[in-house]
């Protein structure tokens, strides 16, 4: 079970520090988006991926792929392949914002989720990371693209 919240990050409320976090190139293709199956590269990993339909908690199942069954799929993909770095920032809880910042032809996009142990605390946890509003968007998703 996949339990997160997504928000929409306006670029003045970057880390001013974001370079130096961990981070990792993506690029993903959806071939379905009811349900959400997906394929990325994830730095030199390649993962097919099955998303239950709901916004903050939904079934999630991935399967490794080589980088020919990656490759294959990939022609096979729903509309635009999407590419963006993904960062790791850890938060004071022991979770992690993952911040994604897209290319084209999504340039301009920033996306943050964070995954939570439980819906009881993804629902008491409905700040904005890093600008301490309440502006959690539960519409907002990856698949939305």
């Amino acid at each position: 079970m996949e339990i997160e919240r997504k928000y929409l990050i306006d670029e003045k409320n970057l880390p001013a520090d974001l370079e130096s976090c961990r981070s990792v190139l993506i690029e993903q293709g959806y071939l379905c988006r009811k349900p959400v199956v997906r394929i990325r590269r994830q730095d030199d990993d390649y993962i097919l991926t099955y998303k239950s339909g709901g916004l903050m908690a939904r079934e999630e199942y991935n399967l490794p792929l080589g980088a020919e069954g990656y490759a294959h799929l990939k022609e096979k993909i729903d509309g635009k392949l999407i590419s963006k770095r993904r960062y790791l920032i850890p938060m004071e809880n022991g979770l992690t914002i993952e911040l994604d910042v897209f290319y084209e032809p999504c340039k301009g996009l920033l996306l943050a989720e964070v995954e939570f142990p439980d819906e009881a605390s993804a629902n008491s946890s409905r700040r904005h990371p890093g600008s301490g509003k309440m502006s959690h968007l539960t519409g907002v998703t990856t698949t939305a693209i």
